[in-house]
């Protein structure tokens, strides 16, 4: 099964004394890129060239926040091997799971991000006390391939745009598991994924996918597909994706692993408390800890069919299942077309209430919580202004809303007013971005505004609300945190 030719480690001794060369992201076939064939020939990722690639060491490092060194030097030699040889399909990594320190960082990533317990009632909490003996008997149920994936407890979540969102809420045990194989399957992918795919991957964040728009609109692609794909994540065949995983991976363990949690059936629980349980035939759940990097496995030949066949044309920039293709001035059907053709080969669609294609210059566009218009500037000159789109504020103010009104009066001012920071520092923390200063501005106002309202009738409203709740007084006295009124490149320096 795969190429056996070198084993790991010696892979990783070659690469550290000898480099590697070699473009990073090289598709592995060309039955994805045919749909492009109208574009330009590849001629390779002009922008990973011009700006350079992860380092090795920083991007296995990356994968998760305080990698032991050991877990680190296997993500660099997988790294490493995959960046080096583009078709090599990895035979040997189920043994690496049973390592103690990976399912050890696994256990400890679980801890960090919390969650809520699956389908069996166990939860971190219970965990936490019989931590070493827990691990233990997770790493023996793996080696003696004893262990077997629970069903999804599945829950309905409100979206911001209305309706409800499936997620589905995998066991502790099979969290840990599978963010323990993450640990080494991310390095693999790392070395195909796409320059201008950023969601969820290391040293990658939302605002470096709208830098990279805006240098494509400046450098005259302004005819702009803003696409959304139909239910993604429950809709990816199986069959197809498990395809295109066993093109990197060989391991039959692993593989089977992969396969029993797309396979693992869904339960859904009514509010008597009576439970369904489904089978799940396509789609890789959210809430999963590898679903992530599944999904974008399925969508990278997409990245490098549009970014290499139609270089020069058109630069496709994607986040998880939104993305938005610039194309030059009447490239832009013909894109879509295609893009529309590999869609269906891979038994996906586009959600076309949501999709739309806009001249940039004529009609803005809403991405990843900003909107992105073209203006003029007091000199004159035109730009791409971007800056917190109506929803991201209105999401601001119905948070503050909950924590700010008369059913919050009996609780201490103090606690009230760390709940609102924490809700204001964090949409600060995203928000606070490029043309983004008229808006905080705005919402300053509003923050001080609404605190200033609910002390006012917190006291029985005594005092003058304006006089006796200065704006200062709110900062100073109460602690409300001032969201920043410069511009974001002002306030990093």
């Amino acid at each position: 099964m795969g190429d056996k030719s070198q084993p790991l480690a010696q892979a990783g001794q070659t690469s550290q004394a000898g480099g590697v060369a070699g473009e990073v992201g090289v598709p592995h076939s060309s039955v994805d890129l045919h749909y492009f064939k109208g574009c330009k020939e590849p001629r390779g990722d002009t922008y990973a060239k011009q700006r350079g690639e992860a380092k090795d060491a920083g991007m296995a490092g990356a994968t998760r926040i305080v990698t032991p060194d050991k877990v680190r030097q296997l993500q660099i030699a997988l790294y490493r091997k995959a960046k080096a040889s583009p078709k090599y399909r990895f035979w040997s990594l189920y043994g690496e799971l049973l390592r103690m320190e990976v399912l050890e960082r696994a256990l400890d990533g679980q801890f960090q991000n919390g969650g809520g317990a699956g389908v069996d009632g166990e939860s971190l909490a219970g965990i936490k006390p019989i931590r070493q003996q827990w691990l233990e008997q997770l790493r023996e149920e793996l080696r003696t391939k004893r262990y077997r994936p629970s069903a999804v407890l599945r829950v309905m979540i409100p979206k911001s745009s209305g309706g409800l969102r499936p997620l589905g809420i995998p066991t502790v045990k099979d969290r840990v598991v599978q963010a323990a194989l993450c640990l080494m399957l991310m390095p693999i992918w790392e070395a195909d994924f796409h320059s201008r795919s950023y969601g969820f991957r290391p040293k990658r964040r939302a605002h470096q996918g709208i830098d990279e728009i805006v240098r494509a609109v400046q450098g005259g692609y302004v005819e702009i597909i803003d696409a959304d794909l139909s239910k993604y994540y429950d809709t990816i065949p199986h069959r197809q994706l498990m395809k295109m995983v066993a093109k990197r991976i060989s391991d039959g363990s692993v593989l089977r692993l992969i396969k029993s949690w797309l396979r693992a059936p869904v339960v859904e629980e009514d509010k008597d408390g009576t439970r369904r349980v489904i089978p799940n035939v396509c789609g890789t759940p959210q809430g999963g800890v590898i679903s992530p990097l599944l999904a974008n496995v399925y969508l990278n030949p997409l990245d490098h069919g549009v970014n290499q066949q139609c270089e020069g044309e058109a630069r496709m920039v994607r986040y998880a299942d939104d993305f938005v293709i610039a194309c030059r001035p009447g490239r832009g059907p013909a894109v879509l077309e295609r893009t529309k053709r590999w869609l269906k080969a891979k038994e996906l669609k586009l959600n076309e209430t949501k999709t739309r294609m806009v001249d940039i210059r004529q009609e803005g566009i809403n991405f990843l919580g900003f909107n992105l218009s073209w203006r003029k500037s007091f000199k004159g000159r035109h730009y791409l202004h971007v800056e917190p789109n109506q929803k991201s504020r209105a999401a601001l103010r119905e948070q503050l809303g909950g924590l700010l009104n008369h059913w919050t009066h009996w609780k201490p001012v103090a606690e009230v007013v760390t709940e609102a920071n924490q809700v204001i520092r964090g949409w600060s923390a995203y928000f606070h971005f490029r043309n983004s200063t008229s808006v905080m501005g705005d919402m300053k106002r509003h923050t001080q505004n609404r605190l200033r309202r609910w002390l006012w009738r917190k006291h029985g409203c005594k005092h003058n609300l304006w006089t006796h709740y200065t704006d200062e007084r709110l900062h100073t006295q109460y602690g409300l945190w001032a969201l920043p009124t410069t511009a974001s490149w002002k306030a990093a320096r």
